[in-house]
């Protein structure tokens, strides 16, 4: 049942400046620092809230996810494959190449477990069949976990590993699996949750898109052409709806201090001129505060 016993929280632009397509929230709690990537304006993208300092390199191709990696710096998931964004020199290194065909596919949306492995998935570009897939990159090699889907989205992991999420944007499906840390597999695949795909449909939520789990274990959902994110129970129940000022929010992740700031990567390009008026902060990212704090996210390791 969604929470409406409290006024909606005050949502801030945290970064004025609107990206085409933002994606991929990552706070970073040693630097106090949030990164994120702006996909087809091939960039990745730091701010400290604190002081408003930002900071930007460019990327050769889209960038689908970024994560943190072990050793310093960052993991991004180009279309071309892994690379190491060296953060203090600018430097990026190619660290595996990509299996797929990347006329027609390209990384996108992605998490670490607590063991250092990189879940990340895959868009099939055409969008007419299930041809991405999930992939785990770990120890340096990639292996495909089987998982097909048009748009892979929404991955994250409970507080205790023991659960994965993982989400098919176009099929407004988010299923949930058994998820073993020890060996790095899922298994046992179920619905969470199925939203409705009529988008003419009165009411209309739109689909879900990339997510972050709390400290309780509830997964909170980007609803892409919803306007809105969710918190959802590991049962899939819905637990609190929040409305945007941006119809396309595309992911999110916790930060601040202590982890009770909300923040959420909006999408701007392809959105008709009316959108745009109506959500002026389409593109941007915000920030809201939050009861429930989230989870310090994990570092990929070679």
């Amino acid at each position: 049942m969604t929470d409406t016993s409290l006024p909606p929280p005050p949502i801030a632009a945290a970064f004025e400046q609107p990206m085409l397509l933002g994606e991929s929230p990552l706070w970073h709690a040693e630097e106090a620092a949030l990164y994120w990537i702006d996909i087809p304006g091939k960039a990745v993208h730091r701010l400290h809230p604190e002081s408003g300092r930002h900071q930007s390199w460019p990327m050769p191709q889209e960038p689908g996810a970024i994560v943190k990696h072990a050793r310093g710096g960052l993991v991004v998931a180009l279309r071309s494959g892994m690379a190491h964004l060296d953060t203090e020199t600018g430097a990026l290194s190619p660290l595996l190449a990509a299996p797929y065909d990347t006329t027609r596919i390209r990384f996108n949306d992605g998490r670490c477990d607590a063991d250092g492995r990189f879940w990340c998935g895959t868009i099939y570009e055409p969008r007419d069949r299930e041809a991405g897939t999930l992939y785990c990159f770990e120890r340096n090699s990639l292996r495909d976990a089987h998982h097909p889907v048009t748009t892979s989205n929404g991955v994250a992991f409970s507080p205790d590993q023991r659960l994965m999420y993982h989400s098919n944007t176009p099929a407004h499906r988010i299923n949930v699996y058994d998820y073993d840390l020890a060996t790095g597999t899922a298994g046992n695949c179920r619905l969470l949750r199925q939203f409705d795909a009529d988008k003419g449909a009165p009411g209309y939520g739109g689909r879900p898109d990339g997510a972050a789990v709390d400290s309780e274990g509830a997964y909170w959902c980007a609803m892409f052409e919803g306007g809105r994110v969710l918190r959802l129970s590991p049962q899939g129940e819905i637990l609190k709806e929040i409305r945007l000022p941006a119809r396309c929010p595309t992911m999110l992740a916790f930060g601040g201090a202590d982890l009770r700031t909300l923040y959420i990567t909006t999408a701007r390009n392809g959105r008709s001129e009316g959108e745009l008026q109506q959500y002026p902060l389409s593109g941007c990212v915000l920030s809201l505060r939050v009861d429930v704090p989230g989870c310090l996210e994990y570092s990929y390791r070679p």
